[in-house]
């Protein structure tokens, strides 16, 4: 299940980005006393209580029919609303109440999403007494704040959890293997699809972005069943105008935390672009299987060194997807098209494969003998115990005399020694080093 979502909203200059900040513990936002300077939402991972989500920061929403940057301000908050579970919305106890903040209090009832009411500034014992006016906005006890000082922070956050969906059981069985199409618009992710069902079930448009939604659908081959999960493009940062594309990537982002596997598709005609790679690497911090999939290739005119050299560009463009496998098809032609279930339940097979615990230790025991490890004023490293942890992604954990003589440069030896032994083709791995007294 994906992770919920929390959006800030409200009026300019009543401290949203300062309250972003401080859940998210970070300056991320650009703080500036002026009205409407947090132009675009900005998301981030935040966590309380061990509830992870995903908190979206917006711009300040104004009511003037005649500024342009304000309406696309208020369309990029309502966008926000359309994808929250909840909404912190946030008032100022040193003016009370406006008449923009009844108009932004009107929205978000047609949202008919829950509501937490933040008073932000109140962090003296007269600006406290002022929150219960906030009442007769008409949403649950206000709760007041400070985002300057960190005031009541923690009671904002145990009432936003409240509101947070219940998960539920897995929405499919174990053995389906859930796939998700990532990439920048216009790749050809839904005509993937559509080649790969051998209909026309999702809509198909040269007009990069159409793809709004996630879309699930279920499919069968072999006897394995399969989730095909198409996302929205996403598209670089910082194109202010581009507000649906930002809205899709947050979507984009909640498909990966539901996949298996991840296709990351690239448009062979433009090549690799530093897009392809920042999106490749929200699969591979997720943990998720990765495949690279190198769309559009009967539209690439080519010789007898095309597929090596584009092969060889994907690897060291992707250094840390080398053990992604990599697959030249064409949805228009449908080449090669026949090869993506059989490798994405390849990838999946490995993504959930667990290592036998003597097994593990044999191989470590015989790696640190070809290559003794490292060591530090005399006292060198000693593995202990090895034992994998869990898998999706494979996690192995190395209990050592002492973690700071753990090397990066070694670590990595050890991972390399692990996928030299099994396969372990499609999915990263993750080595957690503990000292040996560490549970």
């Amino acid at each position: 299940m994906a992770n919920p979502v929390v959006a800030i909203v409200g009026r300019p200059n009543v401290g949203k980005s300062t309250l972003f900040n401080r859940i998210v513990g970070e300056r991320i936002s650009i703080v500036e006393d002026v009205p409407g300077v947090t132009r675009d939402r900005i998301y981030s991972m935040s966590e309380w209580l061990d509830h992870h989500f995903h908190l979206i920061d917006t711009g300040g929403i104004a009511f003037d029919d005649h500024d342009e940057l304000l309406d696309h301000i208020r369309y990029q908050a309502e966008l926000a609303i359309d994808e929250a579970d909840v909404i912190v919305f946030v008032v100022d106890a040193t003016t009370g109440i406006t008449s923009t903040d009844e108009e932004v209090a009107k929205m978000l009832y047609r949202s008919q999403k829950p509501v937490v009411l933040a008073v932000n500034k109140a962090d003296n014992p007269e600006r406290m007494g002022n929150i219960y006016e906030f009442y007769s906005l008409g949403f649950d006890e206000p709760i007041g704040v400070s985002s300057t000082h960190g005031l009541g922070i923690g009671d904002l956050l145990d009432a936003v959890i409240k509101h947070f969906p219940v998960k539920a059981d897995e929405e499919y069985n174990e053995e389906v293997i859930r796939v998700s199409l990532i990439g920048r618009p216009n790749v050809g992710k839904s005509s993937l699809v559509n080649a790969l069902l051998g209909e026309e079930r999702v809509i198909v448009s040269e007009i990069a972005g159409t793809t709004r939604d996630a879309i699930d659908t279920m499919l069968t081959q072999d006897d394995q069943e399969f989730v095909i999960i198409d996302t929205a493009g996403m598209r670089k940062r910082g194109k202010v105008y581009e507000s649906t594309e930002k809205y899709s990537v947050l979507r984009a982002l909640r498909a990966i935390e539901r996949s298996d596997v991840c296709l990351t598709i690239i448009n062979a005609e433009e090549g690799i672009i530093e897009q392809d790679k920042r999106i490749a690497g929200y699969a591979h911090e997720a943990g998720r299987a990765a495949i690279i999939v190198v769309n559009k290739w009967d539209a690439l005119e080519k010789d007898d060194k095309t597929f090596h050299q584009f092969t060889q560009k994907i690897r060291d463009e992707f250094l840390f997807l080398s053990y992604a496998p990599i697959l030249f098809v064409s949805a228009k032609t449908t080449q090669r098209i026949q090869q993506i279930l059989p490798k994405v339940q390849e990838v999946s097979d490995q993504h959930a494969m667990r290592i036998p615990t003597h097994v593990l230790n044999d191989l470590i025991q015989e790696a640190t003998t070809v290559t003794p490890p490292p060591s530090d004023k005399g006292r060198r490293l000693r593995i202990n115990y090895a034992t994998q942890v869990s898998v999706k992604p494979p996690t192995f954990v190395l209990f050592v005399n002492d973690t700071e003589l753990m090397h990066f440069s070694y670590q990595r030896y050890l991972e390399n020694r692990i996928r030299e032994a099994f396969p372990f083709e499609g999915t990263p791995i993750r080595i957690i080093v503990r000292n040996k007294s560490e549970n």
